[in-house]
Order: C-alpha cells, then sequence, then structure tokens
C-alpha cells in the first residue's frame, strides 16, 4: 500500500528544514524528501556569518545539521531520495520518488534552485574556498582583495558592483565580445573605477587546489588562443541559477526562468488560481533574495499554511 503522510517536503535546505520543524512541532508528521543535493546550497558554504544568533559564524553544513537534528527531535522524518514525477490532479497527491511512491495531502515544495558552473575540476574542488556563486554571502571575506566574477548579464553586473564594497578590484569575465547585461548596468561597471571587463576570455583552470585556497585563474582568449594567469584570491559565478522545479510544469504556474510562481507568499498556483495543498518556499520561488535567512522565513509561512490547510480540510 502507498504511504500517505499528512505533509511531505521536497528538500533539505534552510527553507525545508525550517518547515519540517514547524510541522513536525504541529504534529504533522512530516516526510523530507532529501533531494539530490541534501542540504541544499548552505551544505556547500564554510562560514555563515550572518545568520541571526550566531554572533561568531557558524559552518554552513553544521547549520544544516542543527536544523535537520531540531527537526528530527519533534518528529519530522528523513528519506534519502528525489521526486520522479508528481501528480497534483488528484487528492491525496501521488508522489513518484526514488525510494517508492508516496501520497501527501499536503506538499511543500522546498527543491531550491542549483546554482550554474562551469563545471571545469578545479573550481569543482575550490568550492567554499574561495569559489563562490553568492556575492551577498561571502563578499565579506574578500575585504582588500582582488576577486574576478564570471559573466555577462546583469547578475554578474550587480554581482560585480557590489563586491566592489570589499574588493580592491573586480575583473569582469566573460566569454563573449558583447557584455548582454542591461544598457544601465553594463554603463555603471564600466564605470566604476574598481572594476575591469575583459571579454573574450574563459576559464581553464582555478590556480590553489593544493593549497585549498584560490590563487589566481589561467584564462585564454578564445580569439587569440594566447593564456596568461590573472592573480586572483576569490572567484564569484554570476551565470544565474537553475530552479529545481521541472517536474511540477504543467501541474503549477513556473515564470518565464523556471522559478516557482507564488502569491500570497508561499501558495502556488496554476493557471493564476491558487492550487489546494501545494505550497512553494525557499530559492525555487525566491529569484531575488536567495538568503538563509530569507528562505528559513518562507519554509516557516509554508509550514504555517499547510497545517492550516490541514485544519480546514480535516477528514
Amino acid at each position: 500500500m502507498t504511504e500517505t503522510r499528512d505533509t511531505v517536503i521536497l528538500g533539505s535546505g534552510c527553507a525545508g528544514l525550517t518547515a519540517a520543524i514547524y510541522t513536525a512541532r504541529a504534529s504533522l508528521n512530516p516526510l523530507v524528501l532529501e533531494g539530490h543535493e541534501p542540504g541544499g546550497q548552505l551544505s556547500m558554504t564554510t562560514l555563515v556569518e550572518n545568520f541571526p544568533g550566531w554572533p561568531e559564524g557558524i559552518q554552513g553544513p553544521e547549520l544544516i545539521d542543527n536544523m535537520k537534528k531540531q527537526a528530527a527531535r519533534f518528529g519530522a522524518t528523513f528519506q534519502l531520495a528525489h521526486l520522479h514525477s508528481v501528480d497534483l490532479n488528484i487528492h491525496p497527491f501521488k508522489l513518484h520518488t526514488s525510494a517508492g511512491e508516496i501520497s501527501a495531502r499536503t506538499l511543500i515544495v522546498a527543491s531550491g534552485a542549483s546554482a550554474r558552473w562551469l563545471g571545469i575540476p578545479s573550481e569543482q574542488a575550490l568550492i567554499g574556498h574561495g569559489v563562490s556563486s553568492c556575492a551577498t554571502c561571502d563578499g565579506f571575506f574578500f575585504r582588500g582583495k582582488e576577486i574576478a566574477v564570471v559573466g555577462g548579464g546583469d547578475s554578474a553586473m550587480e554581482e560585480a558592483l557590489f563586491l566592489t564594497r570589499f574588493a580592491s578590484k573586480v575583473t569582469l569575465l566573460h566569454r563573449r565580445s558583447q557584455f548582454r547585461a542591461s544598457k544601465i548596468m553594463l554603463e555603471r561597471a564600466i564605470a566604476h573605477p574598481n572594476i575591469e571587463l575583459r571579454g573574450n576570455t574563459i576559464i581553464e583552470e582555478v590556480l590553489g587546489v593544493d593549497e585549498k585556497e584560490v590563487k589566481g585563474v589561467r584564462l585564454r582568449d578564445v580569439v587569440t588562443g594566447t593564456e596568461d594567469v590573472l592573480p586572483i584570491s576569490g572567484l564569484f559565478l554570476g551565470i544565474g541559477h537553475e530552479p529545481n522545479a521541472t517536474m511540477f510544469k504543467g501541474q503549477i504556474d513556473l515564470d518565464n526562468d523556471g522559478y516557482i510562481r507564488t502569491t500570497g507568499n508561499v501558495m502556488t498556483t496554476l493557471d493564476g488560481k491558487i492550487v489546494p495543498g501545494v505550497f512553494a518556499c525557499g530559492d525555487v520561488q525566491d529569484r531575488r533574495y536567495r538568503q538563509a535567512i530569507t528562505a528559513a522565513g518562507s519554509g516557516c509561512m509554508a509550514a504555517l499554511e499547510a497545517e492550516k490547510f490541514l485544519e480546514e480540510h480535516a477528514h
């Protein structure tokens, strides 16, 4: 028989674990499907200094582990599984996962958004050790240092401009000759004395793997083929995020970039009308802030809405 749960939570980052804490304390016995990136993006972060209550900072994986233990203490259960497909046209909802079929009276989607990476081994080895996809999270650690930002759109320009608050110099690297950012953002970057723009440039290698610390990047000019080394202490990826929501296409509203559309903070919709019992929180629906604390806040809201829904539809 298919197991039926009051609440199933997709994702085990800040949003999903906060939702798990709240729903567990409400005796909803939530099941958390940990997904293909257990712990979310915080599990790949080193020191987190901007989460309230930790004056000395806390390691990202430790913060996630604390949240998980807190949720488990109140009765949340966890499954190392990811979602293959879902049917929201019937109730309870049917979830087809790598661990089997599950039925859910309420569904909280906290599946997050995965940062786009270059995919080169040296970059992957240094994530959390000078390679980052979040300027607002990690910019502070590069005060007075030279860094680089990869990307050519508005996201990259915003990251570069923000990072000038800390870094002594920011080099913007883009593989094409033309930056595709909006005119106003591009003009701001060009006008800033601490930003240098380099087009037609790709990263071949991030240096410093043995030292576990970014020492520079080996660059190649895609037109001439010439290579050179840019000494930097930090590398930021500004090439966007991919929301983990493709399995919901056609069942709830997604925006043009694949983020879940919500109304009333966490209510999902289909053709603009609320989908009863399905809620979304965290980075899968937040393209603007993408912070641990905002994800946690929306996870709380989703949990409270799920509890309210179940009270109103008691069986």
